[in-house]
């Protein structure tokens, strides 16, 4: 399947809003990795055959008002060369989230 990059506006106001934007985003079926543009409350998606409306009706159910900004192919040279932060959890019980924007 072609990768696919998703970029969704999300509402988020609080440290709480961005953890669960993260969660609902992160257990999509076919997502490969998630992060978050805190400046603009941006949440990117990239993954194979994401089902965008479905995610955006996650999010919206969740946190209130999420839309979609763009969906585009991702080209395999075309890859981040910014080194991703990884944000830890103190819980064992949640992932490890790889972040961007902070």
């Amino acid at each position: 399947m072609v990768q696919q990059k998703i970029v969704m506006k999300v509402q988020m106001n609080c440290e709480k809003g961005r953890t669960k934007a993260m969660k609902i985003a992160a257990v999509a079926k076919g997502v490969i990795s998630v992060a978050i543009e805190r400046e603009k409350s941006l949440v990117v998606v990239i993954g194979d055959g994401v089902d965008s409306v479905s995610l955006a009706g996650s999010l919206r159910k969740k946190l209130g008002s999420a839309t979609i900004e763009s969906v585009q192919e991702v080209k395999a040279e075309s890859a981040e060369k910014k080194d991703p932060i990884i944000c830890y959890s103190q819980y064992p019980q949640y992932p490890m989230y790889i972040c961007s924007g902070f």
